[in-house]
């Protein structure tokens, strides 16, 4: 193994697949893979959740979609996030791939391109609904949809909204978002939208709020075996299993005595002789700075304390009188397998368990396990 690897569960992606597809109960399943699906590898990823049977493939950007393209995928892809100008939407068009829009300047956009081939471009109309990030605002609903409507080389096919708080247990924006999401369906139906793809739930509402399922569960974080929030309960709390472990091998071991600091900042003082194993891997690679001095890593099931400021390539933990007989070449793990959920190591330093899996970098290969 090299000095560091993300290990790839795929019979873990499988089986949290289908417990997705379980909670999505008569709607279609989404597997959103964009962001490597969320550091874990998107092609790979894709592939799986083919085999699993997801009838939908969810990216951000429109390059995402051309890349499962490029790979083979000929399903179904909506990708929906881009600026006025991305060079790659004609590309969409002509890949086949469903797009999202947000505004009037997209429909335009999308329509262009559509025209400039001879062709009908399949689009899905997000609306605003209180998220306040991307989609139509309600008070322009109206008149996008009557562009839509309108537009002869559009084939509207689907209309969805995102949920700002399913993760939180008990949140009232929910059923305000639901309910805005009835009103933009009714809208949409009443212009002649009529048969639309509508799809409002995440993976947290799909585990919290079975109300907001519709025809279409947009999972993410759940395939990868991550509990949307710990408020909502571990991943085990749902049946779904760890994914990602990540794995490092101890580059060196030594002594220090009393009084002594340990790396950048000197953050970190040795109360009394101990010994410091140093980890090969730092934030170029992901690891979050902020778990320097509060997260911890595992090996044979006993947890060891970061120590120090982590640095670029690099931190340390330390191993006291190193109860294991660990030595030079040996795996510690970050999190994962045989070692806390990395909702744990999250915790730990102060993030989510979203951030820590999606930010470990290419410097760090991902070695695929079935």
């Amino acid at each position: 193994m090299p000095r560091a690897a993300a290990v790839i569960d795929l019979a873990a992606v499988h089986h949290n697949l289908g417990v997705m597809a379980a909670r999505a109960g008569d709607a279609e399943l989404m597997a959103v893979v964009k962001a490597e699906a969320y550091g874990h590898g998107m092609v790979p990823m894709a592939r799986v959740a083919r085999e699993a049977g997801a009838t939908w493939l969810g990216v951000a950007l429109p390059s995402e979609a051309l890349t499962l393209r490029a790979a083979g995928d000929t399903g179904r892809i909506l990708a929906w996030l881009w600026a006025v100008g991305d060079l790659d939407i004609a590309s969409c068009v002509a890949a086949d791939i469903d797009l999202s829009i947000s505004s009037l300047a997209a429909l335009d956009e999308i329509a262009a391109a559509a025209r400039a081939q001879g062709r009908r471009a399949r689009v899905h109309l997000k609306v605003d609904t209180g998220l306040s990030r991307n989609g139509v605002p309600e008070c322009d609903w109206a008149s996008v949809i009557e562009a839509l409507v309108s537009a002869e080389n559009l084939e509207v096919v689907g209309i969805w909204s995102h949920l700002a708080s399913a993760d939180v247990i008990g949140a009232t924006s929910v059923e305000k978002q639901r309910a805005a999401f009835e009103r933009a369906i009714t809208l949409a139906e009443g212009a002649g939208l009529t048969g639309l793809l509508r799809h409002l739930s995440n993976t947290a509402a799909a585990l919290a709020y079975p109300d907001c399922q519709y025809d279409m569960v947009r999972a993410g974080i759940g395939i990868y075996g991550i509990s949307p929030s710990p408020q909502m309960g571990t991943a085990a709390d749902f049946g779904l299993r760890p994914v990602m472990t990540l794995r490092v091998k101890i580059a060196s071991i030594k002594r220090i005595e009393a009084g002594v600091s340990v790396s950048y900042g000197e953050t970190w003082t040795a109360s009394e002789s101990t010994l410091i194993g140093l980890i090969p891997i730092g934030y170029a690679d992901g690891v979050p700075r902020s778990a320097s001095n509060r997260a911890h890593v595992s090996v044979n099931g006993r947890s060891y304390p970061i120590v120090g400021t982590v640095a670029m390539d690099q931190f340390m933990v330390n191993l006291g009188e190193n109860p294991d007989g660990l030595v030079v070449g040996d795996n510690v793990v970050l999190f994962g397998r045989d070692a806390d959920p990395v909702e744990v190591w999250a915790e730990q330093a102060e993030t989510i368990g979203y951030e820590v899996v999606t930010r470990i970098t290419t410097r760090v290969p991902r070695i695929y396990e079935s």
